[in-house]
């Protein structure tokens, strides 16, 4: 089976895709579309061109793992994304994955600016391997 994982963001949306029998993850792309409509079809190109089979969603609770607004954000933008792509979506636990991310850029040796451009495809892939070895 082939997942993609989305880290929501405002501005920028990051993109990781994966399979559950390598388990090999890699980022693939930051979208930066707000969220709407053509995000969601930004996502739905994605789809087609990976052969997506599941959908994770990075569900960004609060540190004592109970709903925040932004989780909230982030359930109603999947109904929505629900609507259009047909296939399974699922939720993952994003606690922490951006931590995770920027301690992977920091050791990188990029500049700032090459740092903002991957950071949020980078946490999609901490999503999808967090996901990847709960189940």
């Amino acid at each position: 089976m082939n997942y993609l994982a989305v880290d929501l963001g405002d501005k920028r949306t990051g993109l990781a895709v994966g399979d559950e029998i390598v388990r090999i993850v890699r980022p693939i792309a930051v979208l930066e579309a707000p969220i709407g409509n053509q995000l969601i079809q930004e996502i739905h190109s994605v789809v087609k061109e990976h052969g997506v089979d599941c959908i994770v969603m990075g569900l960004p609770l609060n540190m004592d793992g109970s709903e925040s607004q932004r989780s909230k954000l982030t359930r109603s933008f999947a109904e929505n994304l629900q609507e259009c792509i047909k296939i399974p979506i699922m939720f993952q636990d994003e606690r922490l994955t951006s931590v995770a991310a920027e301690e992977h850029l920091n050791q990188s040796g990029k500049t700032h600016k090459q740092k903002k451009k991957v950071r949020d495809a980078l946490a999609a892939a901490e999503i999808l391997k967090d996901f990847l070895h709960s189940n």
